[in-house]
Parts: structure tokens; sequence; C-alpha cells
């Protein structure tokens, strides 16, 4: 991944145009992300990121300011997860995550001097001869795990999910944690419950802002429900032929969790939530 070395004439550049604005991302025409000449390419030059290249077309990355006076429709991009293929997720997440390290390092955090960008690589470097630390765009792990006992999964609302919808138990990867440790951790202290024959089942990067998921499938092994406080409003063990509204998103590790515990014990996924 190469960052441009200067502000770019954008209306020079050909490719994928990953441009957020706030919260959100410019669409195409399509309801995609924008391919072929810049869209922007009637604005004033703004600095521009190359964070790879998808299906033989390099991905540029655009952080728009909110005042600039532009008119395309922009969108929240988790709505993308269902309609990009796996590599075109990829390249999002890509170009969100380095959009927002881009723009939480223009200072160094050992000295406070600016940072700058240099070419070759997508790192910032401290302008202070003294320090001269270097700033690589970093993820913060988190697992997810499928509890499971028999045909139920443990399923549980946090106070900030939409109402009535659940989903299989999360959390940040403690420092100095392993992944499984903070896989056990994480559901006793949400939970209370014990688990046992805990196994890797996949991982995907979740540019919200910049964690890595690590899921896991794990059996019950003892204990009763005890919501934490704050955490978790409330938790339960579902059967497969009756679980409550999950999140809509099928492009996303706690859907492809569920989905799995679905087909192994005979029942399809429900589409709904």
């Amino acid at each position: 991944m190469n960052p441009t070395p200067d502000t770019w004439q954008l209306a020079a550049a050909h490719g994928w145009w990953f441009v957020q604005r706030g919260r959100e991302i410019l669409l195409g025409g399509d309801g995609g992300i924008p391919r072929g000449v810049c869209p922007l390419a009637d604005l004033d030059a703004l600095p521009v990121l190359q964070v790879g290249e998808l299906d033989g077309l390099p991905c540029y990355a655009v952080d728009l300011p909110p005042a600039a006076p532009f008119g395309g429709f922009f969108g929240e991009p988790r709505k993308l997860l269902d309609s990009l293929p796996a590599r075109g997720r990829g390249a999002l997440a890509r170009a969100l995550e380095v959009l927002e390290w881009d723009r939480a390092h223009r200072f160094c955090g050992a000295c406070g001097a600016p940072t700058v960008p240099r070419s070759g690589a997508i790192v910032r470097h401290c302008s202070n001869e003294a320090c001269r630390r270097e700033h690589f765009p970093r993820v913060s792990p988190v697992v997810i795990v499928a509890v499971e006992r028999g045909d139920e999964i443990l399923l549980g609302r946090s106070p900030h999910f939409p109402p009535g919808v659940y989903s299989v138990l999360a959390g940040f990867v403690d420092a100095g944690e392993s992944a499984e440790d903070a896989a056990h951790r994480e559901i006793f202290e949400e939970t209370a419950l014990s688990i046992r024959d805990l196994r890797y089942f996949a991982s995907q990067p979740w540019p919200f802002p910049h964690s890595l998921m690590l899921g896991f499938q794990a059996t019950y092994a003892g204990g009763d429900i005890v919501c934490a406080p704050g955490e978790i409003e409330d938790a339960a063990f579902f059967r497969v032929d009756r679980l409550p509204a999950t999140f809509r998103f099928r492009q996303t590790l706690s859907s492809w969790l569920i989905r799995d515990f679905c087909r192994r014990h005979g029942h399809d996924f429900p589409d709904r939530g």
C-alpha cells in the first residue's frame, strides 16, 4: 500500500474511489463504490492515499472535508457489507481503517510534534528530529464467541442494540492477553458462564473504526446467566428453531457464526432483524 507523496490533482487518477465524509462514504450510481475517473475532479486538489488494488485497478482513499462543495450521494458503509464481494469488502475495510489512522496520527503521540507522510508505505513520521517515531496503522483485536449448549446458542443484547435484536457475545482483547483467554474472560464477565472446547472459527476486519474480529465457537461448561450491569441488557440460550431477531447484515462474523450453528443443526438461518 503506497500513499501519494504529495497532494494530487485528482483528475489525473483512475481507479476505485473510497471517499469518506464524516461517518459516511460516497456511493456510485449503482449504489456501490465509484470506479473510473475521479468523482471529485471539480474540487481543488485533496490529499489522496493509495491503499492497494482491486481487480487490477488502484484503490484511492480520500477524506472529504465536511464543508467541501460536493453534492454526491453518501451512505452508511455497513450497508455495503452484503452487496460487495469479499475482495471489495476487504478493500473497503482497508480504506476506512487507513483514513481513520491518517486522521488520528497527524501529531506524534510521544512528543506532540506534527507527523508527515512518506512515500513507499502507509506510515507517518514524526517531524521532530529528536524523536523521529514512525506511526503505522494498528488494529484492535476483538473476540466474538458462539457458545453452544446442544441445540441452543447463547445470544445477548447490549443496551445500544436496536430493540429486540440479539447477537453472539464479543469483547476487546486486553493488553497482555491471548485471544483464548479473552474469550473465556469476556463470556464470564458478561454472563457469569464458563465455557470449554474453545475452537477458532474465522476472522474479519471490522473498520468501525479499526478492529479485527476473531471468531470462536465454544461449548457451555457451567453456571447460571447473570448479565453484567451496563454491558448486557439480556442474555439467554435460544433453541435453533426459536432464535430471536439478529442483525440483518449477512456478511458479518456474528452472522456467519449463527448461520453455521443453524446449518449443523439442520435449520436455515432466519432472515429477519
